[in-house]
């Protein structure tokens, strides 16, 4: 079986096809079978690696506590690429994995091609931060008091994952079934030490504006809880774009497998095109330019507003 060895737990992966590598990232509420829908379609034409996190098996779930959080699992995606002996790849994650994606974009910027963050956000949003952190104690303990048949049924009816039974009732038997397998122990560690103690997105967006590296934000316009906060990175975030899928709750690749493939594919080739770039006007430094016009060197900021049909006029803005 092949495994990874990282900080603390072996991690179960899987690869298949060949080419620029993209590395699958899944959610709290799934696994790396969450995946196969893209995986089948992707890896005809790139090498796809999607692994387990700690705590689902067959990836390792330990016992100490501190052997779970979000730091863990952005090191656990590097541990993954050290193992394969990739040097960069395209990362795309769902949710608690859109979450790691990003973080590692932010401390490994030159080891991603792109990211596709998928329904990130969850209890991110300022105004419902307290209320999250109280939520997430109380289901924590109930995983292990109760168990996983209990936890799926509750879980597949909630309102942002319901939307999935309405689509399409056999991949929502099968999302079920897939919670069922989950350890209760992992679950309710992965949600008290990594979901519960990440920090919240929304007080990162400083570190997010300095973050070139091309991103597609995909959520449904029916995932109330992370829509505020996509509208957010896409702001913050300077080489990003935003995908909302309408009547689409939070398990946004299993209820559209084909338009998130087709977004995603769309994007990808945009990004190793050279051709993915914002349509806005940019701030950027170009001292030569400021001064040739006579402006004092501290005043060096200009806005660039690029026609992007191929104009010879880039019209300077002195701020």
């Amino acid at each position: 079986m092949p495994s990874v060895e990282a900080t603390g737990a072996k991690l179960y992966f899987e690869e298949s096809g060949y080419g620029y590598p993209i590395i699958f990232i899944h959610e709290f509420a799934s696994d790396m079978r969450g995946w196969d829908a893209q995986i089948g379609h992707f890896s005809r034409s790139y090498r796809c690696i999607a692994y387990n996190a700690r705590g689902y098996p067959p990836s390792d779930v330990p016992e100490d506590p501190q052997s779970y959080g979000w730091e863990l699992a952005v090191d656990d995606i590097a541990a993954l690429m050290r193992h394969l002996d990739i040097e960069q790849a395209h990362l795309i994650g769902l949710s608690m994995g859109g979450y790691a994606a990003l973080q590692f974009g932010l401390r490994y910027p030159e080891r991603v091609g792109a990211i596709v963050a998928g329904s990130v956000g969850s209890g991110c949003h300022p105004a419902h931060r307290d209320a999250w952190l109280r939520e997430t104690s109380v289901p924590s303990r109930i995983f292990v008091e109760h168990g996983m048949v209990t936890m799926a049924e509750r879980m597949a009816r909630g309102p942002a994952r319901v939307q999935l039974k309405y689509k399409d009732r056999q991949r929502w038997r099968e999302f079920i079934l897939r919670l069922r397998q989950h350890s209760p122990q992992g679950m309710a560690k992965t949600m008290a030490h990594c979901q519960a103690a990440r920090p919240s997105l929304h007080d990162l967006s400083h570190q997010l504006s300095d973050m070139a590296i091309p991103v597609l934000l995909a959520v449904g316009d029916e995932d109330t809880r992370c829509l505020e906060t996509n509208l957010m990175l896409k702001s913050e975030l300077p080489n990003a774009g935003l995908w909302i899928c309408p009547n689409t709750g939070h398990a946004i690749n299993l209820e559209e497998p084909a338009a998130f493939n087709a977004q995603v594919e769309n994007f990808l080739g945009a990004v190793e095109r050279g051709s993915w770039l914002r349509g806005f006007p940019a701030t950027a430094t170009i001292p030569s330019l400021v001064r040739s016009r006579g402006a004092r060197r501290d005043h060096s900021l200009i806005q660039i507003d690029q026609e992007t049909e191929g104009a010879d006029v880039v019209r300077l803005h002195l701020r």
